[in-house]
């Protein structure tokens, strides 16, 4: 039996299933292709896989579905697959337990990229890393500190919990509302303008500053939420 991580791959169109399987294959992913969300779930209850993609649109239902009955019970890197664009889609995706989004048409080394960056989050999960050093950013979560480029840097509690929820999801896209939920709690769920304004005083204080700088640390997904580069 093959040692290399098992990735289930979900989607209906088998030229999709057929490039994934030779990007995978070259990047050192054994592949498990299902082309129905009844296939997918049955696969994955029998042999469960070490990460998933999943194809939003399927012929007996859709790829948010199956990421939320995959949640009930793994904790694995799903990534979701689509060529729609909708922005609410992607939110409704990612609030299911997708760990990233990618649309279609892909570039193969986006895509291996993302799941790899998924799967060491999920393999890091398991012991929280007490300094985080990213590009010239420390954040000591432990000491609640941060320091840029060797120079300590003050935040507020408020700005401090937002940066330390995005450096441990960092690569992974977090929607508006999941950010509100885990740094103000579920009340706040919906008051997006909030975390914009103190994502821009963070940002005012992590970020390069002058002409033409482009955030370094925190990107945008616009109507979406933010990713913390890493």
């Amino acid at each position: 039996m093959s040692g290399e991580p098992r990735v289930l791959v979900v989607d209906d169109e088998l030229q999709i299933v057929r490039a994934l399987r030779v990007v995978l294959r070259e990047a050192g992913f054994e592949v498990a292709a299902a082309q129905s969300a009844r296939e997918a779930l049955d696969l994955a209850a029998v042999s469960p896989p070490r990460a998933a993609i999943v194809d939003l649109v399927l012929p007996d239902g859709d790829g948010v579905e199956v990421t939320r009955r995959l949640r009930e019970w793994s904790e694995m890197p799903i990534l979701v697959l689509s060529a729609v664009g909708d922005e609410e889609q992607k939110v409704k995706a990612l609030e299911a337990g997708a760990d990233d989004y990618i649309t279609k048409p892909f570039g193969a080394r986006e895509l291996v990229a993302r799941l790899q960056a998924a799967l060491r989050r999920s393999e890091g999960a398991r012991g929280e890393e007490p300094v985080i050093a990213l590009d010239g950013l420390e954040v000591d979560l432990a000491a609640r500190a941060v320091r840029r480029e060797g120079e300590p840097i003050h935040l507020t509690p408020i700005e401090f919990e937002l940066l330390r929820v995005l450096v441990r999801n960092r690569g992974r896209l977090m929607t508006h509302r999941a950010l509100l939920k885990e740094v103000w709690g579920p009340g706040y769920a919906d008051d997006v303008q909030a975390l914009r304004t103190h994502i821009a005083r963070l940002r005012a204080k992590i970020e390069p500053q002058g002409p033409g700088a482009r955030p370094r640390y925190i990107v945008t997904d616009p109507g979406v939420g933010y990713r913390f580069s890493g």
